[in-house]
């Protein structure tokens, strides 16, 4: 049974969400302000988190972006009213891994739900009998789901991980932004937005920024690759 934090101001909205995902068979906590969604979540362990945006006394970004500073690493779905293209962009380069408009359709939010928890579930995930993958000093578990770096432990959220899960699968081969996008987001995005760009950028920042040799590289007007130079 999966474990959804969901952090919402709107009672009457969260009261929906909850009773409609209880009766799907999720175990739901919910949290009132951003204050208290980040107590929570640093106290227990959820296998997903549902946020809103325009919380009364912390904005919804704010909140994802401490999660992910605190190495929370599970699933954010944003659930919010903005709905712009700069609002989407927004919420997926501080962190978010999924972003639905308000006013939705509960089967919608249900599937995308599902989506988010398959994409982060290992035993969904073991499409090979191989699980360790490396290069360059650089080693993920994908059973364990660990991944170092010359022995030095590396944290990765969700996204972060899938992202080079899908480069060290495919190592050595250019993979352009739609690849990245179908393989590691599944195409729920606005294909306007420049996450994966974002995301290659917070990998650099973990796996590449301290050592000389550099394992990810753009190739202009292709998309990138993972190789030693």
């Amino acid at each position: 049974m999966n474990n959804i934090l969901l952090i919402e101001d709107e009672s009457s909205v969260a009261n929906f969400i909850r009773k409609g995902l209880s009766e799907e068979g999720y175990t739901v906590s919910v949290a009132f302000s951003g204050d208290s969604g980040l107590q929570m979540a640093t106290e227990t362990r959820y296998d997903l988190v549902i946020l809103d945006i325009m919380l009364h006394d912390k904005n919804g970004i704010d909140v994802c972006k401490e999660l992910r500073r605190l190495n929370i690493s599970s699933p954010i779905l944003f659930l919010t009213a903005l709905g712009t293209p700069e609002n989407i962009a927004h919420g997926l380069n501080s962190g978010g891994d999924d972003y639905l408009v308000k006013p939705f359709k509960f089967i919608e939010l249900n599937a995308r739900i599902k989506a988010l928890l398959r994409r982060s579930d290992p035993k969904e995930n073991s499409d090979d009998h191989n699980s360790v993958y490396s290069l360059g000093g650089l080693k993920l578990n994908d059973e364990a789901k660990t991944v170092e770096r010359n022995g030095t432990v590396i944290n990765l959220t969700a996204t972060e991980y899938r992202l080079l899960l899908v480069l060290l699968k495919n190592k050595g081969k250019v993979l352009s932004r739609i690849d990245l996008l179908e393989s590691v987001w599944d195409l729920t995005f606005n294909m306007g937005t420049n996450v994966v760009d974002v995301y290659i950028n917070y990998l650099r920042k973990k796996i590449d920024s301290d050592y000389d040799t550099k394992l990810i590289h753009t190739v202009i007007g292709m998309g990138y690759v993972l190789k030693e130079t």
